[in-house]
Parts: C-alpha cells; sequence; structure tokens
C-alpha cells in the first residue's frame, strides 16, 4: 500500500542497516542476506548457502573437497510506533501566528514515520493518552495504517496529563507481546515535561529502539527572542488565556539562557541513554523530512565505524 509520502530508511541500532527495502535483520539465523558466520557443510544444508570461493580456497589448502556454507541473520519487517505527547501545551501556538504549530508537526512526521515503516514492509503502531485514556493501536495490519494516517494524526484533543510520557511508556510495556525487540518507538514531544530516566530505562530494557521526536519552536523555546523592554502576550497551557508581560533586557537574556541550557540538557540526557534524538523546528514537510534523514545518516556512519 503506497501512501504518497516522502520516507526514510528506518537504520535499526539492534544490528546493522535497514537492508532489502528497509527491512531489518534479525538476531536469530534464518533466511536472508546478512552474513552471520561461516561453517563446514553438514547434512541437510542447502546447495545456495555453499560459498564457493571460500570452499574452493579451504579444499586447497586441505588437499581435499571441503565446502563452507554462510549462515545468515533472518530478515524481520520492522515495526514502528507513533506516541504521540498530548499535553494541552502541545497545542499552544496557534497555526496562524508564524512560530511551529505543533499539531501540524505532529501529523507531518507521524506520517512520515508510518509510510516509512509501510516502505520498508513493515507495520505501524500508534499511542496517546489524551483525555487520560490511552488510545492504542498495535501494529497488526497494514490498514491499521490507514487509520493512524487518516484519524489518530489528525486528532486536535490536547487533553493528556502532564504525566503522558511517563505514563505512555508504562502503557506501551503492558503491550510488550505486541512489540518484539528492534520495534521503533517514535515519542513525539517538545519534551518541556519529561519523564524520568527510569521510565527510557524501562522501555529500552525490552529491546525497544526509542526515538525521541524533539518539537520545539526555535524562538521561543530552544533560545528566545531578543525582547527587552516589550510587552510580550504570555498563554495559559490550560486555559488558553494570554496575558501580556513585560520582561527586562536581563530577564530575556536569563530566559534565554536557560532554554538553550534545557535544550543543551536534553541533548546529554538522550547521549547517556544511548538514544538518537530528531530535533524538528518546524512543520514544513521538506524540513521534517530532512530531520529524519539526517537521522538515518547519522546511525549509517555510526554502524560503518563500529563495523
Amino acid at each position: 500500500m503506497s501512501t504518497g509520502e516522502p520516507t526514510f530508511p528506518l537504520i535499526s541500532r539492534m544490528r546493522g542497516v535497514g537492508i532489502a527495502g528497509g527491512t531489518r535483520t534479525s538476531t536469530h539465523r534464518g533466511n536472508g542476506y546478512e552474513i552471520a558466520s561461516s561453517r563446514l557443510y553438514q547434512r541437510g544444508d542447502s546447495m545456495r548457502s555453499i560459498d564457493w570461493g571460500a570452499s574452493a580456497r579451504l579444499s586447497s589448502a586441505r588437499q581435499q573437497d571441503e565446502f563452507v556454507v554462510r549462515d545468515t541473520f533472518a530478515e524481520e519487517s520492522p515495526r514502528a510506533v507513533v506516541f504521540v505527547d498530548r499535553r494541552p501545551g502541545m497545542a499552544l501556538y496557534p497555526a496562524e501566528l508564524p512560530w511551529l504549530h505543533k499539531p501540524a508537526a505532529i501529523a507531518v512526521a507521524g506520517r512520515m514515520i508510518v509510510a516509512s515503516a509501510l516502505a520498508a514492509r513493515g507495520l505501524a503502531g500508534y499511542l496517546d493518552l489524551a483525555d487520560g485514556e490511552a488510545r492504542w493501536i498495535a501494529p497488526r495490519t497494514r490498514e491499521d495504517a490507514t487509520r493512524i494516517r487518516d484519524l489518530e494524526l489528525r486528532r486536535t484533543r490536547f487533553t493528556a496529563p502532564q504525566e503522558t510520557l511517563r505514563l505512555g511508556l508504562r502503557r506501551l510495556e503492558r503491550a510488550r507481546h505486541q512489540l518484539p525487540p528492534g520495534s521503533f518507538v517514535f515519542v513525539l514531544s517538545d519534551f518541556l515535561c519529561p519523564p524520568p530516566e527510569s521510565a527510557w530505562r524501562g522501555a529500552q530494557a525490552h529491546g525497544w529502539d526509542v526515538v525521541p521526536v524533539i518539537l520545539q519552536d526555535p524562538r521561543w523555546e530552544q533560545s528566545f527572542p531578543h525582547a527587552g523592554g516589550m510587552a510580550l502576550p504570555v498563554a495559559d497551557a490550560e486555559t488558553g488565556t494570554a496575558l501580556f508581560v513585560r520582561l527586562s533586557r536581563r530577564e530575556v537574556d536569563r530566559r534565554r539562557a536557560a532554554n538553550e541550557e534545557r535544550l543543551a540538557a536534553l541533548g546529554r540526557t538522550f547521549r547517556q541513554l544511548d538514544m538518537d534524538p530528531v530535533l524538528i523546528s518546524t512543520e514544513e514537510p521538506r524540513h521534517v523530512l530532512g530531520a529524519f534523514l539526517g537521522w538515518a545518516e547519522r546511525r549509517r556512519q555510526r554502524m560503518r565505524r563500529a563495523s
């Protein structure tokens, strides 16, 4: 099923890079393309698995016929879950303002993740905790991808609790029988209310490839504008009520330093947890795609250095 959405390669950290159209190689032996090991031929081995070059070299060295076969890693279709943070603060900036509109960024990024899973012959799942209840779609059928793309990612309900990331990761642990090791869990949030490290480690303990997708406005959240002495609108995330405040130049400088350090600290936390975040600063599709392609390329380069 083609979605018409741009896609990026799902590069797994479990083993190597995505191959054969994006399928992920497992740690189990089976039919696949990536070589796991070589060994001597045993009765019952397929003739197709014989490495004729290695067999000729070994036969020449031993002065007798020897046959070497190649064991390969089985290919597994990747599963990718889109976990959306739907706290009220994630819908704070209206679409008409020239800042990051997070609901639109969620829809663009989520559709790309779903399309990329399908392009890799995989499956997609979805989770959010709007209204305090889990909306969970397990990655079971390709038809689920249509529901996620056309319905769930277009939802306008942003009523999840402040602890939605911690609670959502715990909810995923209850669905671990539906998410095998190596499943991708893309967490879409601004991470202004991050979960404790123990929540991340709990998800990683199941062998999941957890990918934080950071949605932050570059002006107001990653930094702060030079607006000392100006009246600035401040909106309440729960009620939407806007107030105007006037900050001094010193207060503006402190706010900017605090925001920049918050983002830097978030990056340090993810590095310590051995996670590869994706930073999205606009809902423009080509920039969102560029962020995911950059993520995939960084993983690919690390795999090359490790090999």
